[in-house]
C-alpha cells in the first residue's frame, strides 16, 4: 500500500518499533467522520494525482493488533496479551492510532450508538483468551438493522444464468431526492435458486425493451454508455473498480415498491447488499424518498482518532 498512501510511509516507521508486524486498517476523515469513498479515491493508477490525493486527503491507520514484537511472535498469545503489547506502543496520532476498545458492555452499547455519525457502521466483538487466526474472520461484527421503502427500477442476471434458465441475480434500487429524480441507492440479493427465476417471471411484465419510448424515459436511460471516472453513480457506470465486468441490467417500469434490511448509508448508497423483505403494493414509488431513512447523530471524530488529519 506504499504505493497509494506515501504520506503514511514516515509516519507508520515513526511511530512504531523498527521490527514488528500489526493489523490493522487505514482510513480517511473528512469534516469529522469516516469517508470510505474518498478512501477508495486514493486507489488511483496515476503517480500524480497519488501525490496530489496524499497532500489534500491524507490517511491515517489504525491499529487494533500486534503480531510480532523484535523476536517475539504474538499470533499464539492470547488477544489479551496482544492488548497489552498494544498498549505499549503508545500509538496516539496524529496518523497512527490504536484502536479504542473496552471491557465495559454499557460503554460498548455507547459506541454503537453514537460512532455511527462519525461514519462508523458497528462495533466488533472478541474473545481476550483468542489466539490470531490468519485468514479466518474469528470476531462478531455487531452492524446496525434498519429497514427502508426502495423503488425495484430494474435487475440484473444471475452469473448462473442462461438463455433457456434466466435467473435474477440482483435488484438494483432506488430513492428519490429533493429534484424528484430516482437515485440508485444499491442492491437486493441472496435469494434461492427457485426464487431467481419466479423472479424473472413475475417481473417480466415491467420489462423495458431497448429502443422504446419508455427506454428513453426510464430515469437511468443512458446505461449503454456510462462514462467512467465522472462520479455517475448510476447502476451500469464503469469505474476502475468494475473495469472489464458486465454491469448491464434489464430496466423495469420503476412501478413497484419493496421493503429492504440495510445497515449502513455511504454518501447516497447502502454501503452493503441490502436484503429483500417484501413488496410494499401499499407505496407509491414517489414517496420514497431519502428523508424516510435514520440519520445518526453527527459524532466528532476527534473523540476517536485525537489529532488525525480531516478530523
Amino acid at each position: 500500500m506504499e504505493r497509494y498512501f506515501p504520506e503514511l510511509v514516515d509516519a507508520v516507521r515513526a511511530a512504531l518499533p523498527p521490527r514488528c508486524v500489526v493489523d490493522g486498517e487505514i482510513v480517511v476523515a473528512q469534516g469529522g467522520r469516516l469517508e470510505f469513498e474518498v478512501l477508495q479515491q486514493r486507489i488511483h493508477p496515476a503517480a500524480s494525482r497519488v501525490r496530489l490525493l496524499a497532500e489534500e486527503t491524507p490517511a491515517s491507520l489504525v491499529v487494533f493488533d500486534v503480531l510480532a514484537l523484535g523476536d517475539d511472535d504474538l499470533t499464539g498469545e492470547p488477544l489479551a496479551r496482544r492488548q497489552e503489547a498494544l498498549d505499549t506502543l503508545g500509538l496516539d496520532g496524529p496518523q497512527v492510532h490504536a484502536t479504542p476498545r473496552t471491557g465495559d458492555v454499557d460503554v460498548a452499547r455507547e459506541w454503537f450508538d453514537t460512532f455511527e455519525g462519525a461514519g462508523l457502521d458497528g462495533v466488533v466483538a472478541k474473545p481476550l483468551d483468542g489466539r490470531y487466526q490468519p485468514n479466518k474472520r474469528a470476531m462478531v461484527k455487531v452492524k446496525h438493522g434498519r429497514d427502508a421503502d426502495v423503488v425495484l427500477a430494474g435487475y440484473r442476471l444471475h452469473k448462473t444464468s442462461t438463455a433457456a434458465k434466466p435467473l435474477l441475480g440482483s435488484l438494483l434500487l432506488g430513492l428519490y431526492d429533493d429534484a424528484d429524480q430516482l437515485q440508485f441507492v444499491g442492491v437486493a440479493a441472496s435469494f434461492p435458486a427457485a426464487r431467481r427465476a419466479a423472479l424473472v417471471d413475475e417481473l417480466a411484465p415491467l420489462v423495458v425493451e431497448p429502443g422504446s419510448p419508455q427506454a428513453d424515459a426510464h430515469p437511468w436511460a443512458g446505461w449503454e454508455n456510462p462514462a467512467a471516472e465522472t462520479g455517475d453513480r448510476r447502476p451500469g457506470a464503469q469505474s476502475r473498480w468494475s473495469a472489464g465486468k458486465d454491469l448491464s441490467f434489464t430496466p423495469l417500469r420503476p412501478e413497484r415498491v419493496l421493503e429492504v434490511a440495510y445497515d449502513h448509508m455511504e454518501g447516497t448508497r447502502f454501503r452493503h447488499t441490502a436484503q429483500f423483505r417484501r413488496w410494499r403494493e401499499d407505496r407509491e414509488p414517489r414517496s420514497c424518498t431519502y428523508e424516510q431513512l435514520e440519520e445518526p447523530v453527527r459524532y466528532d471524530l476527534g473523540g476517536l482518532l485525537p489529532g488525525a488529519p480531516g478530523v
